[in-house]
């Protein structure tokens, strides 16, 4: 089974880390699970960009991008549900 490598942005990695240990846990547990299935049931493709994908964690979400060629997969952006599309 092909898997994706998992690349963060600095503004995603920081925005997990400070997060709380339990939803810490819980998004890199989904994070994992995209590695092997980047676009399961459930994932939205994003209409604002050419390659973003949104997957919902609970009250998170997951903005990532995905380049099958070299099969990466970039998180992009992770928040609540009420800060994740604001600019």
């Amino acid at each position: 089974m092909t898997m994706y490598r998992v690349e963060f942005t600095s503004a995603a990695a920081r925005k997990v880390r400070k997060l709380d240990r339990p939803v810490r846990a819980r998004l890199l547990d989904a994070i994992e699970s995209l590695t092997t299935s980047p676009r399961p049931d459930g994932v939205k493709k994003l209409t604002s960009t050419e390659n973003a994908w949104r997957i919902r964690v609970g009250d998170y979400r997951i903005i990532y991008s995905i380049e099958d060629d070299i099969l990466v997969m970039t998180v992009v952006r992770v928040a609540h549900r009420r800060e994740i599309y604001r600019s």
